[in-house]
């Protein structure tokens, strides 16, 4: 009777004690497969999109004129400030006009000397019509004429030139770019101002050597600015350069913008909207798409085998619920849509039926 009491009693405690462990079995199996996030994922698709380039661009003047004098001299006044508008002809510098004298009388002296020429050489041509001279005579006469004459010449293109370049005119309507010096100021190498035409004005972009083929001039080509918010200006592409940079595989690219009212100024940042086409291009939904905190970088998490890894994506144009994307993912791999924040590069993960 004894032996089939200790029987029974260790019979249930062997019961309670594989009870205790299995439940903790589960349980441990139950907490691994919370932490293990479950997860939606899509595929990347590919369609047929618009190949859209937007590139980052500067505004330039369409043409640059550099305001100089031909000689060194001082500034006594500057009639303009950068950023002004001017109209051709307008008055802009005033130098010192201290040589101006001694160049008037360079001329006065060549004009008294061609006057006394003149009296000679009638009279050398009087006394031959008479025979009181010779025709050689009259003929070294008129050499001397001719010389006086061209030395008078000489001397009031010079004294033009000197007043020409004591007060400086704009060559051409636009805008004072640059200023390099003061009143006061000798004038050095550098200009004393810079002239650009901005109607039209021009914008210069850089694109990718893939894209060479596909970039023609006469194309046409939007402009947003900074300073405009999405108001678009229309341009053409008028120069495609020849070569290609070595060092960033990238070919400038020269657009030209109407701008009546003169409202688009050299300096402004712009983006330029390119359109060469059609390409096949892959696209994810836009709940796969992340934003790096602090970049502008975005990124996916792409699923495959259990598990997921952090990609980085080019993101093109935005298709309504979908992302094109240039580059980081390719047709047909898959992408979480779902639990993103839970989420580390190479983590295991469970797909949600």
């Amino acid at each position: 009777m004894k032996y089939n009491k200790l029987f029974i009693f260790t019979l249930l405690a062997s019961s309670v004690i594989f009870a205790s462990c299995s439940d903790k079995q589960d349980k441990k199996k139950t907490a691994e497969e919370q932490t293990v996030p479950t997860v939606q994922i899509a595929k990347v698709g590919e369609e047929n999109v618009a190949d859209i380039q937007i590139l980052t661009a500067t505004v330039e003047a369409d043409k640059v004129n550099n305001i100089s004098s031909n000689a060194p001299n001082r500034i006594k006044q500057i009639l303009v400030d950068e950023g002004m508008m001017v109209h051709a002809g307008q008055r802009l510098v005033v130098l010192d006009d201290v040589n101006t004298t001694s160049y008037q009388l360079q001329v006065d002296n060549a004009r008294a000397n061609l006057r006394n020429v003149e009296v000679n050489y009638n009279r050398a041509l009087e006394l031959f019509k008479i025979g009181g001279g010779t025709k050689q005579q009259v003929d070294q006469m008129e050499l001397q004429l001719v010389n006086a004459r061209n030395q008078l010449a000489s001397a009031q293109r010079a004294l033009r030139n000197v007043q020409e370049n004591t007060v400086l005119t704009a060559p051409v309507s636009g805008v004072v770019t640059a200023r390099n010096y003061d009143p006061g100021d000798m004038t050095a190498n550098l200009p004393i101002l810079t002239i650009g035409t901005v109607n039209p004005v021009k914008v210069v972009v850089n694109v990718n050597e893939s894209q060479f083929s596909k970039v023609k001039v006469g194309m046409h080509v939007n402009l947003t600015l900074e300073s405009y918010g999405d108001e678009v200006f229309s341009g053409k592409i008028t120069m495609v350069a020849p070569t290609v940079d070595q060092a960033s595989r990238t070919f400038g690219v020269e657009i030209t913008v109407p701008n009546p009212g003169n409202r688009i100024l050299p300096g402004m940042f712009g983006r330029v909207e390119l359109n060469l086409g059609e390409a096949e291009r892959a696209v994810v939904p836009d709940k796969a798409v992340e934003k790096q905190r602090g970049s502008g970088n975005y990124y996916v998490y792409v699923y495959n085998d259990g598990k997921v890894s952090y990609s980085m994506v080019q993101l093109g144009r935005r298709l309504g619920d979908r992302y094109e994307v240039i580059s980081g993912v390719e047709p047909g791999q898959d992408v979480v849509i779902s639990e993103k924040s839970k989420l580390t590069n190479g983590a295991a993960v469970q797909i949600r039926k």
